[in-house]
């Protein structure tokens, strides 16, 4: 008896004359189809949550973020994990981007990585992922060998392990301790996981890492405070932040920032008084809540 295929591999008859049809009607289909993959993420939300705020108590000391997946979904998975250090000054050395086949499949394809299931585990092994983590694996049948395995070893390792597919039967879902199942169903294009399924993906880690930034205090009042500036265009956004946080001028912003090293957070309390020295150690002892560190001096 064959296997039964997962709902992300579905031909839908809708599609059958996709490449007779108008290069408009094809790409009217498309976008809808896109709206689609966004709504299916809604029913999600509760699981993403408790995802969420598991992962934020993990990772409120020294745990790190793994992510881990193979083709389209390691690639998404890597695409989010990368902009965390630049927006949440997220520290690079507790982000690990695992995809199956190594560096060389983020640009280019390594088809049969995925079903290396030893490298997965020894890949676990080798990081020594453990209690303190958070590993997200990614797969949109549910079912690929390299991210289940890599669930498996680190939720036998200890870690916390959240699991986001596109299929619902998959073992992926039955590894995780957190599973996250979006059903976006057949593609306009049959098996091409890359739109559709992707697409939810990108959302559901929008949601799930920003979320977990935000609950970690890198955020405030909506802004990214911790956003590094390195370049012209970041450092008028940090000088915008810091005015709009401080209703300071410009100039005392820029004041603040150059005695802060271009950080926001201790920049604010700069502003408010603080010497650089003393914004930084109001801030550890809040645990770079922004938020608590204005209240213990009355802001």
């Amino acid at each position: 008896m064959k296997p039964e295929l997962p709902a992300t591999e579905t031909i839908l008859a809708r599609y059958a004359d996709l490449d007779a049809w108008p290069p408009g009607d094809m790409l009217a289909a498309m976008w809808e189809a896109q709206l689609a993959a966004v709504a299916a993420v809604r029913p999600a939300l509760p699981a993403i949550e408790a995802a969420c705020v598991a992962a934020s108590a993990r990772l409120a000391t020294t745990g790190r973020l793994v992510m881990v997946g193979a083709g389209t979904s390691g690639r998404i998975g890597a695409q989010d994990g990368a902009e965390l250090p630049p927006t949440f000054n997220w520290p690079q050395t507790r982000l690990l981007l695992l995809m199956a086949g190594g560096d060389i499949a983020f640009t280019k394809s390594v088809e049969n990585a995925e079903d290396d299931r030893d490298a997965a585990i020894t890949a676990i092994v080798r990081h020594g992922i453990g209690p303190d983590d958070v590993v997200i694996g990614l797969a949109a049948s549910g079912s690929t060998p390299f991210t289940t395995a890599a669930i498996i070893a680190a939720r036998a390792a200890g870690a916390l392990t959240i699991g986001m597919s596109n299929s619902a039967g998959g073992a992926l879902l039955t590894a995780a301790e957190h599973p996250i199942l979006v059903e976006t169903g057949g593609e306009v294009i049959a098996g091409s996981t890359r739109m559709k399924a992707g697409t939810a993906q990108k959302v559901v880690l929008n949601l799930l890492s920003s979320t977990v930034m935000v609950l970690l205090g890198h955020v405030h009042r909506g802004l990214m405070v911790d956003m590094q500036a390195k370049n012209a265009k970041l450092k008028l956004r940090a000088i915008r932040m810091l005015r709009t946080l401080t209703g300071c001028d410009e100039a005392a912003a820029a004041v603040a920032l150059s005695a802060t090293d271009g950080r926001i957070k201790p920049a604010v309390l700069v502003v408010h008084g603080l010497d650089a020295g003393a914004a930084d150690a109001a801030l550890a002892k809040h645990s770079g809540r922004l938020r608590a560190a204005l209240g213990e001096i009355g802001q």
